[in-house]
Parts: structure tokens; C-alpha cells; sequence
């Protein structure tokens, strides 16, 4: 794919900014349980069973993310191993805002960083979602360096960013209106030049 300067452009940095848009607009992350195991065999004609939550745009990107996760824990690939069931997780109450905790593992252009960051939203997968576009803008992390180690929500008084603490106070947080130009509603009534300067002060 060519950019716009006339250059090719790596499929991973397609992806990542494929990525980026389409979380702007929807949602585009999905929580999976992704259940597999070792194949039988005659020496071991019960493995065990693995069991793995996975932060996911699709089925196919969460069982290859379960396969990378399982190749280093237990010394298990996908040429010797299979995937039992595949299952989507959805919100049990997405009417309600909650707090959570995201702890994850990146690799940074010098080393590998363990973080923790603290999000509001009214969903888990929108939450990781935020802490992926948090890590895109703010460390330049791509999504491939990027591993979620544990997910859950917070209560109030277990919080600990200041972001997330500002917003539990009921009495005194406030939303300031800005300056904003009220725009007419039919298209014939505006005009780029006005004869009188616009009012931006919101009333009480």
C-alpha cells in the first residue's frame, strides 16, 4: 500500500492505523474465552485443558493470541494442540458506569515496562480499548508489543490515579460549558460573515 508521499507503507502500520480509526467510530474490541489443549496422544491421552480471557478484534486474532500466550507458558503450539470452543463475553450491566484497572506488559524501544492505568467506561472492552489508544498516543506502543495481563473492575475507594479519583467527587465536580457559537438549524440561515459579533456566554 502507497501513502501519500508516494512511499510503501508496512502491512503492520496499515493495520495499526486501521485500527485506530475504526475505534473512533465503533467498537471494535471484543472479549473472547478461548478454551484449547495439547492433542492426545498415546502417551498423554488426557491433556490438560487451558482456559484464557482474550481482548480481541475477532475470533481469528483471538485464538492466534491464545496460541502465543500458550506457547510460552506451557510449551504448547498450534501444530500440536487444538482449540475446543471459542465463546464471546458480553457486559452483564453496560447501563452503568464502572472504574477499571488494566494491567499490561509492553516492549518499549529500550525494554520491557509493567504498567497499570485506570479507566472509566460503562464496558470492559471499551476500557482496554481506551488503554490501547492511551498507549498508541502517549508511548508510541503498537498493538503487537502490547500484552493485557489482567483486567477488572475497581471499586471507588481501591482507585488510585488522580483522573479516576476527580471523578467521585459528586459535590464538587463540575462540567464548564466553553464559549460555544449557537449555529442556526436550517442550512439557508447560515452564513460565513455575520454583521453582528456572536454571542458565546452560556446563561445560567
Amino acid at each position: 500500500e502507497i501513502d501519500r508521499r508516494g512511499r510503501r507503507r508496512g502491512r503492520r502500520t496499515v493495520i495499526a492505523v486501521r485500527m485506530v480509526v475504526v475505534g473512533m467510530s465503533k467498537q471494535w474490541l471484543h472479549q473472547y474465552v478461548v478454551v484449547g489443549r495439547k492433542q492426545p496422544s498415546e502417551t498423554e491421552p488426557e491433556p490438560p485443558v487451558f482456559r484464557m480471557k482474550i481482548f480481541a478484534p475477532n475470533t481469528v486474532v483471538a485464538k492466534s493470541r491464545f496460541w502465543f500466550y500458550l506457547r510460552q507458558l506451557r510449551k504448547v503450539k498450534k501444530a500440536n494442540g487444538e482449540i475446543l470452543s471459542v465463546e464471546e463475553i458480553f457486559e452483564k450491566d453496560p447501563g452503568s458506569i464502572k472504574n477499571f484497572g488494566v494491567w499490561l506488559r509492553y516492549k518499549s524501544r529500550s525494554d520491557t515496562v509493567n504498567m497499570y492505568k485506570e479507566f472509566r467506561d460503562t464496558h470492559m472492552t471499551r476500557a482496554v480499548e481506551q488503554m490501547y489508544l492511551e498507549m498508541s498516543g502517549n508511548h508510541r506502543a503498537r498493538w503487537s508489543s502490547i500484552q493485557v495481563l489482567k483486567v477488572q473492575e475497581v471499586a471507588d475507594e481501591d482507585c488510585r490515579r488522580n483522573k479516576t479519583l476527580q471523578m467521585h467527587d459528586e459535590e464538587n465536580i463540575k462540567f464548564p460549558l466553553p464559549h460555544r457559537v449557537q449555529r442556526s438549524y436550517f442550512k439557508k440561515h447560515r452564513s460565513t460573515f455575520k454583521s453582528r459579533r456572536p454571542v458565546t456566554v452560556v446563561s445560567k
